[in-house]
């Protein structure tokens, strides 16, 4: 049995996580309320600039700023780096969550907007509640994991209906090809839910699907 002073640590300190988490949801809606229309933008962290992903990020975003959208990224290296370029070089709201983990990741330099979360968590509740589009280009299990979490709300309606975008038709098509053949094909989901995704690769088109979902959704309200 466990000595009273124990337990009662204990639970003071999941207390003062919770207070904690409180915290990073109020800091972040405070931060980006009010940012109008933003797009999120997923990606490798360790893709270099010098890699056509990279340049795609920029050019997209670049091009979404200059259409009146805020860009949200993770704020840190690779194609987070590349979207917030260039949404700050579209006169766009550049903004970065970034999140602490073991191997430290640093903010980029191109984030107007920067804010640093430890729970996973609200970091995605962010990435969702303020963006009307996802676009995601190559990475890796990060980037599985909010592309997977963003269609799961829509299946489910836990959230309304938003254009997911993947970027490089080459990438995507083994995962495609799989999830028709396995997920699809044994029913474990309809086609109504794989037509959630759309591979895009022109970034002018990327941007030309974004806006007509944007004055349809303004349209209905």
């Amino acid at each position: 049995m466990k000595p009273e002073f124990l337990i009662n640590d204990f639970r003071s300190g999941e207390s003062w996580r919770l207070f904690k988490i409180i915290g990073e949801f109020v800091e972040g809606v405070d931060s980006l309320h009010g940012i109008g229309p933003a797009v999120t933008i997923f990606g490798s962290a360790r893709t270099r600039p010098e890699h056509p992903y990279y340049k795609k990020a920029e050019e997209i975003a670049f091009r979404l700023g200059k259409a009146g959208y805020a860009v949200i990224t993770g704020g840190g290296g690779g194609i987070m780096e590349a979207a917030n370029r260039g949404a700050k070089k579209g006169g766009a709201k550049s903004i970065g969550l970034n999140i602490n983990i073991p191997f430290e990741q640093i903010p980029n330099d191109y984030a107007d907007i920067k804010l640093e979360f430890k729970y996973f968590f609200i970091r995605k509740v962010m990435f969702i509640k303020y963006a009307m589009a996802y676009v995601i280009i190559p990475g890796g299990f990060g980037t599985l994991d909010e592309m997977f979490e963003a269609i799961t709300l829509i299946e489910t309606q836990r959230i309304k209906p938003l254009p997911v975008i993947l970027v490089d038709s080459g990438y995507w098509k083994g995962l495609l090809d799989w999830i028709k053949s396995r997920l699809l094909k044994e029913k474990m989901i309809s086609q109504k839910d794989l037509d959630i995704l759309r591979i895009i690769d022109d970034p002018c088109e990327i941007v030309d699907i974004i806006e007509k979902f944007h004055k349809k959704h303004e349209n209905q309200n």
